[in-house]
C-alpha cells in the first residue's frame, strides 16, 4: 500500500498500504453481476424467483485481499462499493504492517466510483485512522478527511490494485473524485470482483 522507504538497514523497505477503492463476489472473471436467470423449481411470485430476475444496474467493486509483499510486510485492502460516479456508497479499509514494531490502518466511505471492463476506480473520504509509530519508520499521521484513490484490475486470479499515492510514497494528500493510479500491485491471497456498467448516452445532436 504505502510505499515508504525504512531508514534501518535490517528493515525491510515498507511500501505503504492501503486502501478502499475498491473485494470478493464469485461473479466471474468481469464481474458481470447480473441475475437475470430463473432459479429451476421456484413457483412464480416467489421472493427467490423475484430476486432471480432482477438486474444489478450499476457498477460494483467488491472484495479483499493481501497484497504480495517480503516477509513481515502485510497489506491488506477491502472495498465494498456500488453505484455510478459521485452516487457511489459503500466503504473501504486498508491495513499496514510491518512486524510487530510498526503499523495500523485507514477506513471511510467510498465517494466515487467509475468502471471500465475488469477496472474500476474509486475514490473514498478517510473517517478513521490510527498508526503506531517506531523508530526509523515513516509517521503517518491522521489522515481523517483526505480523499485517496484505487483502482482495481479484475484478472480472474491474477487481479491487481493500485493507489493514488504510488508517486508520493505515503497516503497523504488528497485527489479529485474518482482518480486513482494504474494497479501496479500484485495480490498474495484474496480476490476482487468488478462489475462494469455505465448509464446509457444521449445520442449525439445534429
Amino acid at each position: 500500500m504505502l510505499r515508504t522507504r525504512v531508514r534501518r538497514p535490517y528493515l525491510v523497505t515498507a511500501t505503504t498500504l492501503i486502501i478502499g477503492a475498491t473485494t470478493a463476489l464469485a461473479l466471474g472473471t468481469t464481474g458481470a453481476a447480473t441475475a437475470s436467470e430463473s432459479t429451476a423449481g421456484s413457483p412464480a411470485g416467489t421472493g427467490a424467483h423475484s430476486a432471480a430476475r432482477r438486474t444489478v444496474e450499476e457498477p460494483l467493486l467488491k472484495g479483499s485481499a493481501k497484497l504480495k509483499r517480503r516477509p513481515g510486510d502485510n497489506v491488506h485492502f477491502t472495498f465494498d462499493a456500488h453505484g455510478f460516479g459521485d452516487k457511489a456508497r459503500g466503504t473501504f479499509y486498508a491495513s499496514h504492517h510491518v512486524g510487530k514494531q510498526w503499523g495500523g490502518y485507514f477506513k471511510g466511505r467510498i465517494d466515487c466510483l467509475v468502471t471500465g471492463g475488469p477496472v474500476a476506480v474509486a475514490t473514498g473520504i478517510v473517517e478513521e485512522s490510527h498508526f503506531q509509530g517506531a523508530p526509523g519508520m515513516p509517521e503517518i499521521g491522521d489522515l481523517k478527511g483526505k480523499r485517496f484513490g484505487f483502482t482495481v484490475l479484475d484478472d480472474g486470479k491474477k487481479d491487481r490494485l493500485g493507489y493514488s499515492w504510488a508517486m508520493d510514497g505515503l497516503p497523504k494528500n488528497s485527489v479529485g473524485k474518482c482518480l486513482g493510479s494504474a494497479p501496479f500491485e500484485t495480490l498474495e491471497k484474496g480476490d476482487y470482483t468488478v462489475h462494469h456498467w455505465m448509464p446509457p448516452r444521449e445520442p449525439a445532436k445534429h
